[in-house]
């Protein structure tokens, strides 16, 4: 007890000494400099890596028009191409055997697609034609085949639209994938044409 006793009384005086100098020399304190600068919460000193640089705004008069965009890179091609379908104007819906895709179409304007299909396989070919959609079904099961047809559209006797794997041919319907068929039932209607080219 005694030790610390002798230690703050010699103490205390060397405070009081440091204190004073402090005030004669100006009352600042000495700074290191930061360990990051521009780092996290250093006030006043600025950031490393700068921030996007402020958006110009129009010189002058506000009610000025923008300048114009600047022109595309030459490597840009321009707005794609529209896409086109091989079927009359008359078809609302149009399949191509010999590339498996079909889209829909709306006077002669393609609307959906292409969308992947499959169809019928050697001695259960799907004929090429224009064919008016006969009845569809959301739910159908094949008596023939012994199998459910989903998003079924008949267009040519008991040949007809619906989902399939695309991947294998068909006994002669055009099989579509789940998006590809859902859109063709939503959008043919009986009487609607549908055609088939090679």
């Amino acid at each position: 007890m005694n030790s610390m006793r002798s230690l703050a009384r010699f103490a205390w005086p060397a405070v009081l000494a440091g204190a004073m100098a402090a005030a004669i020399m100006g009352g600042t304190v000495a700074r290191a400099d930061p360990l990051w600068p521009g780092g996290p919460d250093i006030p006043g000193v600025p950031a490393l890596i700068p921030g996007p640089p402020p958006e110009p705004g129009p010189p002058g008069d506000p009610e000025a028009p923008l300048p114009p965009p600047p022109p595309p890179p030459p490597w840009f091609g321009g707005p794609p191409a529209a896409v086109t379908a091989p079927c009359s104007p008359a078809a609302r819906g149009c399949m191509r055997l010999s590339t498996n895709e079909a889209w829909l179409m709306d006077n002669g304007r393609v609307t959906f697609g292409p969308t992947p299909i499959s169809h019928g396989r050697p001695g259960y070919e799907t004929p090429p034609g224009s064919f008016p959609v006969a009845f569809k079904k959301d739910y159908h099961w094949s008596t023939m085949h012994n199998a459910e047809m989903l998003y079924a559209i008949f267009f040519n006797g008991d040949i007809a639209t619906h989902i399939g794997p695309i991947e294998e041919q068909s006994h002669g319907c055009i099989r579509m994938t789940p998006d590809g068929a859902q859109a063709f039932f939503d959008y043919l209607n009986p009487g609607d044409i549908i055609e088939v080219v090679p």
